[in-house]
């Protein structure tokens, strides 16, 4: 048993520790600032003026309740891409005319009707934002360092320390299936150590794949090592079974005692999964949640597991099915990234999941023929290590942390700048260079789109600025976007349909509304540049990545970064629309909840940002 979890077994009390009066209510102010703002920006909710309120652009706001005995008042400035910057100390909720506290619990069923999430849905999603309370509370008074402490603070220091999860998902912490004992042990914020748990699976049932330069005997020697596989081999043996016939797998704690030990039973009672015990090294959770970095030796791979607990709108496993292909597709991809002079030139690479292992449930297969949870159950895969690309003199920092503000709403993205050195615009050019200008060439040059949010990408900086940009979870989310693409056929499935009208949202709604949005309100509230410093950046960044490419002419003028406005594709609405499983990733188009359309930021500033570019360019010679 891991430690954690054993200190709330002995002290019950320990498992709510943290949820006093003060800390509560500070954490149901924030979610409900939250999902105003982000049910606002979907049009789920219509926030009606009320007056002008003090500070520029700043109005009163009023939100009712489904039935109109509740008023949520508010003051807030709506900045681009309709989003709403909510003061949150502000907010005021009245029930006929009384002062009532703030309760995001109450605020969801007060906006219910709205929301037009199913019946049977709404107890899970009220878990949901249950747990993600609770978690706030959590990371409101653990110990740990502050906005100052990150600039300097180690990789996996970051990594443990970020305050909020996807910055778009009003439930984005539900993990249903942990209990608390299970949240200080498991959750990254809790930065607890674990052991993975090691197993023996069958060939019959569970199949390898690994990257052109690596085979199996390598990776459990780099991973695992000679002393453990024999110790390994001598459990098998003991069993009557030949080692040979196995595979070594790791397993989150978790996924064994709760689901492989119970709905696997019958392998493991036919010696077809044989439980070897805790490995010997330990691991920190990231961000995902069901992926570990090794800090026992940190030379060593990261581990990704299956782990089925309901988090923000999938049950988190890991397909057999998609594992067998996940070595070659990111060996295909990195041969285009590697290959390419540009994306070089730039320092952009990923991460490659370099080996995986699949185990196939033959019951559930044979019980049910559509894509399902079930089938998730019992996967896992290595990934490269991120600090083999650190240089002398950098560090590596999850793009995360540019969204995180600490306990005392310090935010670290204002503190790099300043630490930097650097004005405002010449820090965010060179970061959109490291960033956003490597996804536009892998989109126009190759229809190669990723998912590239803050927990997906890791920068590596240099004295506080962004110099390049690591792209990882290759296989299950990254796409060309061209049916007819000639590939490989192990890599085929790489190649999706999707409606011309939604290809350039890999970068309007991934990036712009997924991660510039809220980079822009930080920079905004902290009173670090306007909105126009920020969004002129970016237009500079499109057009010099235009001009250095004029072959792309026509793709540019189908996919144009400067239209006057885009689909608007919402996350709130796809989890409220089926909590359990939002979307099915063979479809990648078929399941998008739009709602109306956003005005793009960057529209009217082709010219501006070819001027402000040339100027930047001069005062940087001059200087």
């Amino acid at each position: 048993m891991q430690q954690a979890q054993q200190q709330v077994l002995l002290n019950p009390p320990e498992a709510a520790a943290h949820l006093t009066p003060q800390v509560w209510r500070n954490a149901n102010r924030m979610l409900v600032r939250k999902a105003i703002a982000e049910y606002a920006h979907e049009l789920i909710v219509e926030p009606q003026k009320l007056g002008d309120a003090p500070g520029e652009h700043y109005a009163y706001y009023e939100v009712k309740s489904d039935d109109g005995s509740r008023a949520y008042t508010f003051e807030a400035r709506q900045l681009a891409l309709r989003h709403w910057s909510i003061r949150p100390e502000s907010i005021v909720c009245t029930k006929d005319g009384i002062e009532q506290p703030l309760d995001a619990l109450a605020f969801i069923l007060d906006v219910r009707a709205r929301l037009a999430i199913k019946e049977e849905m709404l107890p899970i999603y009220l878990d949901e934002i249950s747990s993600t309370l609770y978690g706030a509370a959590y990371k409101a008074v653990k110990p740990g360092p502050d906005t100052p402490d990150l600039l300097h603070a180690d990789f996996q220091a970051i990594e443990t320390a970020m305050s909020e999860g996807h910055p778009g998902f009003v439930a984005n912490n539900g993990r249903l299936g942990f209990d608390a004992g299970d949240y200080r042990a498991f959750a990254p914020e809790a930065g607890s150590t674990i052991q993975v748990i090691w197993l023996a699976v069958h060939k019959d049932h569970a199949a390898f794949h690994c990257s052109a330069d690596l085979d199996y005997a390598r990776l459990m020697d780099e991973e695992l090592g000679a002393p453990a596989v024999a110790r390994f081999r001598e459990i098998v043996e003991a069993r009557g079974c030949r080692f040979d016939d196995y595979h070594l797998m790791p397993a989150h704690p978790w996924q064994w005692f709760n689901k492989l030990s119970i709905a696997f039973a019958s392998y493991v009672a036919t010696n077809r999964i044989i439980c070897l015990g805790y490995g010997e090294d330990r691991y920190l959770a990231q961000q995902s949640i069901r992926t570990f970095f090794n800090v026992s030796d940190r030379s060593k791979r990261y581990v990704k597991t299956s782990l089925s607990i309901l988090n923000m709108g999938f049950m988190r496993g890991l397909s057999p099915y998609y594992m067998s292909g996940t070595p070659a597709i990111n060996d295909y991809i990195l041969g285009l990234v590697s290959g390419d002079k540009y994306l070089r030139g730039q320092g952009f690479t990923i991460l490659r999941e370099v080996a995986s292992l699949g185990f196939r449930n033959g019951y559930y297969e044979a019980a049910v023929p559509v894509d399902t949870p079930y089938k998730k159950m019992f996967s896992a895969l290595w990934r490269e290590n991120p600090l083999q690309h650190v240089g002398d003199g950098q560090r590596l920092m999850t793009m995360a942390a540019l969204l995180h503000t600490d306990r005392d709403g310090r935010a670290l993205l204002p503190a790099l700048i300043e630490a930097s050195g650097l004005g405002v615009q010449a820090w965010l050019d060179r970061y959109l260079q490291a960033y956003l200008a490597p996804l536009l060439h892998c989109f126009y040059t190759y229809d190669l789109v990723f998912m590239p949010h803050g927990e997906n990408l890791i920068l590596v900086l240099e004295n506080h600025v962004p110099v390049r940009a690591i792209m990882k979870d290759i296989a299950e989310e990254s796409a060309i976007l061209n049916k007819d693409a000639k590939l490989p056929e192990n890599v085929q499935r790489l190649a999706v349909d999707v409606p011309e009208r939604v290809k350039l949202l890999a970068i309007f709604i991934d990036v712009f509304d997924g991660f510039f949005r809220y980079v822009n309100q930080i920079l905004v509230e902290h009173g670090c540049c306007t909105e126009d410093v920020f969004w002129d950046a970016v237009a500079r960044c499109v057009t010099r990545y235009q001009d250095a490419h004029p072959q792309l002419a026509q793709k540019y003028e189908q996919y144009d970064m400067f239209a006057p406005e885009f689909l608007h594709s919402c996350l709130n609405r796809l989890q409220l629309g089926n909590n359990l499983q939002m979307v099915n990733l063979s479809d990648p188009a078929g399941n998008l909840k739009m709602a109306g359309n956003l005005r793009n930021p960057l529209a009217g500033r082709r010219a501006a940002g070819r001027a402000a570019g040339e100027r930047v360019l001069a005062e940087a010679i001059e200087a």
